[in-house]
């Protein structure tokens, strides 16, 4: 039984990764040269794959990475006790130095060896139930350079949903950092966020701690022609065939976003029978099965917004290049009357992460509800 080539909706691994070449060269040379990165995008963008791709380019026996998923924590505590879990389980190759390493490291936050659910050892720390103190944060960020030192490898550390830190009671892990990471040698350091807004703010507003501690990396959607070998070769290899101008058609439909265009494929390669041939009315057929089954959700939240929020999104879905929706054509057209009136409506649809900024205009973050909405007329 043929399993279909196209995956979505997890991390992305390299068989199924589409292109992205250049952007793993440079994340690649930023983590070898112990560098400072600050990497945003949409939501579902592919970042995580993005970044996993770069780390397993890393020569094993030169650099140590450590990856932290940032999104479960709610505090400085559960911030201190990942950071450190991770560190630990990257540096200690073998279970009987898991315990050692982390006593040596972070010898005031009590390491303990504990058993998980699966039965499998891991590294507890002595915080919860009392405050992250200053001291608790210095020694754990500044465990990276002295396993940097001892080890004489470059460490990696990747910080995965980096704005989730906003979210805390204070601040403290968020100043720590800044102070703890500027001077250090042979530890690179990859803020990674999919709220955009948020992780400008952090990093570009000038009373931030943070402000300027890392270059800026965008990642953006990936070009019609990348997807075009990509696409072809996995039906071909099924015995399916698709042409290019119906891939780029398939692509104008999903903005090229990664997520929506692998989703998208997936449901158009089970809808073709070996031998078939993929058009435009497969691509609608599809597109459709996938409205109908998103419908429900579709409904309810655009019957949540205001009129002007709807009013802003209808001129987003309706507009094939990126519009300016504080113009008074703009407004006039789509019934907002006055810019302020759609800087409000922007202003509120940013936090729900139902539209994200693009240059001058703004995007609807999900490619599908976006063609939903320009599918009611």
């Amino acid at each position: 039984m043929l399993v279909n080539p196209f995956t979505y909706g997890g991390v992305v691994g390299n068989g199924d990764f589409c292109n992205r070449k250049q952007e793993i060269a440079d994340l690649s040379e930023t983590m070898r040269s112990a560098g400072r990165c600050f990497l945003y995008a949409e939501r579902r963008m592919g970042k995580t794959s993005l970044v996993f791709q770069a780390l397993a380019k890393l020569p094993s026996k030169k650099c140590i990475p450590v990856y932290v998923d940032l999104w479960p924590t709610d505090g400085s505590v559960s911030f201190a006790t990942s950071l450190a879990k991770a560190i630990t389980m990257a540096a200690a190759f073998r279970t009987s130095r898991m315990l050692e390493l982390a006593t040596s490291l972070f010898g005031r936050l009590r390491p303990s060896l504990t058993m998980d659910d699966a039965g499998k050892p891991t590294i507890e720390f002595g915080l919860e139930g009392r405050t992250a103190a200053k001291p608790d944060l210095i020694e754990i960020l500044n465990a990276p350079q002295e396993l940097a030192q001892r080890t004489g490898k470059t460490v990696v550390v990747v910080l995965d949903e980096f704005q989730q830190i906003l979210q805390y009671d204070d601040d403290l892990a968020e100043r720590q950092l800044r102070s703890s990471i500027q001077h250090q040698t042979n530890v690179a350091w990859l803020f990674l966020g999919s709220r955009k807004h948020l992780l400008q703010k952090m990093f570009l507003e000038h009373a931030r701690p943070l402000y300027r501690a890392a270059a800026h990396y965008p990642i953006g959607p990936i070009a019609a022609r990348h997807w075009l070998p990509f696409v072809t070769t996995r039906f071909r290899k099924a015995n399916k065939t698709i042409d290019e101008l119906t891939v780029s058609q398939l692509c104008e439909k999903t903005e090229g976003h990664p997520f929506y265009t692998q989703h998208l494929c997936h449901v158009v390669w089970s809808m073709t029978e070996p031998g078939g041939t993929v058009d435009q009315a497969c691509i609608d057929n599809a597109i459709g099965d996938l409205l109908r089954r998103e419908s429900h959700a579709y409904i309810t939240l655009w019957e949540s917004l205001t009129k002007n929020e709807q009013r802003l999104l209808r001129g987003l879905a309706g507009s094939d290049e990126p519009p300016k929706p504080f113009s008074s054509d703009f407004t006039r057209r789509y019934g907002l009357r006055t810019a302020s009136n759609s800087q409000r409506a922007a202003g509120s649809l940013l936090p729900k992460d139902i539209i994200d900024r693009e240059e001058s205009s703004f995007v609807i973050t999900d490619r599908f509800f976006r063609l939903w909405i320009r599918s009611q007329g």
